[in-house]
C-alpha cells in the first residue's frame, strides 16, 4: 500500500471511531450502520466497524482481486432487477476475503452509450449484512443521497461561498445555510403534489424568487403575482396543501 492510501486508509478509520463515539454520546443505543462510497473501502475501516458491532456495506475499487472474484460469479447466480431504464440490470454475489461481495452489473440498450462501453459496468461493495443480495444492493445505493444533499447546500442555498476568513462566521453561515435548505426541502416535500424531489435552486427559481405585489383589500392580504406565470397553478396548489396541514397541539 502506498503512503498515501495508508494515510487515507487511517484518516478514514479515525473518522469513523470519532463518528460513532459521537453518535452514542448523542444518545443513539441502537444497531448502527455506515454504507460508504470507496473512499472508505480499507481493512482498517472494516476492523474499525467490527470493533464497535457495526452493520457496514463499503463501495470497493477494481482492482485486480477484485476483479478476479467478481469473473468467477457463475452465470446462472446474476438476478435480474428493475434498475436501469431501457436496459439490463442484474446482481450477483461472492466472497472476497471473508466477507459478502456483493455485485450489481448494468447495460443500457442505447448503440451511442454501448459504443463507449460494450461490456457489463461493474458496481461492488463488501458488507457484513444479513439478508438477500437484491435488497442490500438497493439499500446500499441510498448511501448517495448525502452526495445529493450536499450538492444541494452549495448550490442551492449558498453553502458554495463561506463569506469570511473568520471561523466563527462561516460557523454561523453554515448554520444559516442549513436552516434554509431545511425549510426548502420540506417546503418541497410537504407541498409537492407527487412527492416527487426537485432540486432546490429549481424550487427557488419556480415558487419563492418571483416577483410579486402585496395588497390589502377589505382587511384581507392579497399577493398578486406576474400574469401569465407558467408555475401559478404549482404555486398555488403548494400553498394550498402547506396550508392544509395540520397546526401542532
Amino acid at each position: 500500500m502506498r503512503k498515501g492510501s495508508a494515510n487515507s486508509a487511517r484518516g478514514a478509520q479515525r473518522f469513523v471511531r470519532e463518528t460513532v463515539g459521537r453518535v452514542r454520546r448523542a444518545g443513539a443505543a441502537g444497531k448502527l450502520t455506515l454504507r460508504a462510497d470507496s473512499a472508505f473501502w480499507s481493512h482498517k475501516v472494516i476492523k474499525a466497524c467490527t470493533d464497535h458491532q457495526m452493520d457496514f456495506s463499503i463501495t470497493v475499487r477494481a482492482q485486480k482481486h477484485i476483479v478476479t472474484a467478481i469473473g468467477a460469479i457463475d452465470e446462472d447466480a446474476w438476478v435480474d432487477i428493475a434498475y436501469t431504464a431501457g436496459g439490463l440490470a442484474q446482481v450477483a454475489e461472492t466472497v472476497w476475503a471473508g466477507h459478502r461481495l456483493i455485485v450489481r452489473r448494468t447495460k443500457v440498450n442505447d448503440p451511442k452509450v454501448l459504443a463507449l462501453f460494450p461490456d457489463w459496468r461493474l458496481h461492488a461493495f463488501v458488507t457484513n449484512r444479513t439478508g438477500d443480495a437484491v435488497t442490500l444492493d438497493a439499500d446500499h445505493r441510498a448511501h448517495a443521497v448525502i452526495e445529493l444533499a450536499i450538492r444541494e447546500l452549495k448550490e442551492g442555498a449558498g453553502l458554495n461561498h463561506c463569506p469570511s476568513g473568520n471561523f466563527h462566521a462561516n460557523g454561523a453561515w453554515l448554520l444559516a445555510t442549513t436552516l434554509a435548505h431545511n425549510l426548502v426541502r420540506w417546503t418541497q416535500l410537504l407541498g409537492a403534489a407527487d412527492g416527487r424531489p426537485m432540486l432546490a435552486k429549481t424550487l427557488r427559481r419556480r415558487l419563492l424568487d418571483i416577483p410579486g405585489r402585496i395588497t390589502r383589500t377589505a382587511r384581507r392580504w392579497r399577493l398578486h403575482l406576474p400574469t401569465d406565470w407558467p408555475w401559478a397553478t404549482q404555486f398555488e396548489g403548494t400553498l394550498r396543501r402547506l396550508r392544509a396541514i395540520p397546526a401542532p397541539a
